[in-house]
């Protein structure tokens, strides 16, 4: 069976790093990106998403991300989550890369997590690159549109990585060398689409997929298993006893 497969693969293969999308939080009730329901299917992400809309129109950017700080308030971490934390304690997984932004990763008990697209645990200064924790950012945006940093009154950016703007140097290199040095690339939940990060599979040149729908590697993976994350994992985790 494709499960046993896949235990044995992450027993055989060490280490193991597991690179997470979209569809590892689905479960959790975070909606995708670029699925039919996904959320750019009705709003442009360069209008909300990207750098040029902040600069533009910081109030319409935090409008839209206020409203994900409000969901992810009472979203909790999934089976998959906990699956991938319970590897991890299990030393079979040596690190969790994540192109997700919700933390749901760290509240589920996993150790090294390396966000390459930023998270939304804090906002940022452009200006003065000051940090400030989400909640003391809701009680800025309770009173006015556009929080402010105490430090020299510039607008806060959400503390993600935005349409535009590079990745964080330190976790794109750190993912490289994860992947580099990996016996085995798992890739949860991830179409494989948005570069440089859908490369880091290929970097390791070993990978396994497990995802709801076709990604742009699947011709190449060791082993491809068409299904959620939550059960197949769990499922994986029950199979390594």
């Amino acid at each position: 069976m494709s499960v046993s497969r896949l235990a044995t693969l992450i027993r055989e293969r060490q280490p193991c790093v597991v690179l997470t999308g979209a569809g590892v939080s689905t479960e959790s009730g975070i909606p995708d990106f670029r699925s039919q329901t996904g959320i750019w299917a009705d709003i442009d992400p360069v209008e909300v998403a990207s750098i040029d809309a902040f600069r533009r129109d910081p109030a319409r950017v935090w409008e839209f991300y206020g409203r994900r700080l409000g969901m992810l308030g009472d979203i909790r971490p999934n089976a998959g989550h906990h699956a991938i934390a319970e590897l991890q304690r299990r030393g079979l997984v040596e690190a969790v890369v994540t192109q997700n932004v919700d933390g749901l990763h760290q509240q589920a008990g996993s150790r090294e997590v390396v966000e390459v697209h930023g998270s939304l645990a804090t906002a940022v200064c452009p200006a003065c690159d000051a940090r400030v924790p989400i909640a003391e950012v809701r009680e800025l945006l309770a009173v006015s549109p556009v929080p402010l940093c105490a430090a020299c009154d510039a607008s806060l950016k959400p503390g993600v990585v935005m349409f535009g703007e590079l990745l964080p140097v330190a976790a794109i290199d750190r993912a490289l060398s994860l992947a580099r040095s990996a016996g085995l690339v798992l890739v949860v939940g991830s179409s494989l689409e948005v570069w440089p990060v859908a490369g880091l599979p290929l970097e390791a040149g070993t990978f396994a997929i497990v995802n709801l729908g076709p990604t742009t590697l699947d011709d190449q993976a060791l082993l491809k298993i068409e299904a959620g994350a939550g059960e197949t994992l769990a499922a994986v985790v029950a199979a390594l006893g």
